[in-house]
């Protein structure tokens, strides 16, 4: 527990208003359960494909009726807070349990309102999209190394122009196809990548990819 001062874990919930549901799915119904019994008035869940009516049903069948329930979707990169989330309002949430989740999620990222038939999308293209990042640093490095250069300083370069790049499309007043173009001089070494990839179809691949992972999620959660 040094790692974080004050946390205290208990086996049972104790008395509360507003309860944080992070449990795997299988477990959310009798997660349910006992928050009811602990009293709760308000619910996030970031529970993965677990549709708030599912929640709120269990919260009533437990005796806890009513219950505003607000579902998200955050993404790893919120362990150095600088993830992405979606959150969703369920049955009986109003605006202000929506900015009180905003306000949860915010912490440790950028937060943004969705319909929750939209989750489904955001878990493809966010809450799936760090491993898209990676697997492209991982290719990156890979041709770096079979360029000539040392694991170590490949790395270290691919690392630092992910983040630059991302810093510079977050900071820039231009979307993302004119800072390709901005960096992209005719016949020159970045338009020789560029029409690599192409080539190879990595454009049409990463929308697909974000398509799979959307329509998986809606089978997971019985969408």
């Amino acid at each position: 527990m040094a790692a974080h001062p004050g946390l205290e874990v208990v086996t049972e919930p104790v008395e509360a208003a507003d309860v944080l549901i992070a449990v795997k799915p299988n477990v959310v119904i009798d997660a349910c359960r006992q928050v009811a019994a602990a009293g709760v008035s308000r619910v996030l869940s970031i529970a993965a494909g677990v549709r708030t009516t599912t929640i709120a049903g269990a919260l009533t069948a437990a005796g806890a009726i009513d219950v505003p329930v607000v579902r998200a979707m955050p993404n790893t990169p919120a362990l150095v807070r600088e993830g992405a989330a979606a959150v969703a309002a369920g049955p009986h949430a109003t605006e202000r349990d929506i900015e009180w989740a905003a306000q949860i999620l915010g912490a440790v990222g950028t937060v943004v309102t969705v319909p929750e038939e939209l989750l489904d999308a955001v878990t493809g293209l966010s809450g799936s999209g760090p491993a898209y990042v990676f697997l492209l640093a991982e290719a990156m490095i890979d041709g770096g190394v079979q360029c000539g250069l040392p694991p170590d300083t490949a790395r270290e370069l691919v690392t630092q122009t992910l983040l630059g790049a991302a810093t510079l499309l977050r900071e820039s007043d231009e979307g993302a196809e004119a800072l390709r173009a901005a960096v992209t001089s005719p016949g020159g070494t970045t338009e020789a990548g560029i029409r690599a990839l192409d080539q190879a179809g990595v454009r049409a691949a990463v929308i697909d990819a974000v398509a799979a992972a959307t329509l998986r999620s809606a089978e997971l959660s019985g969408g």
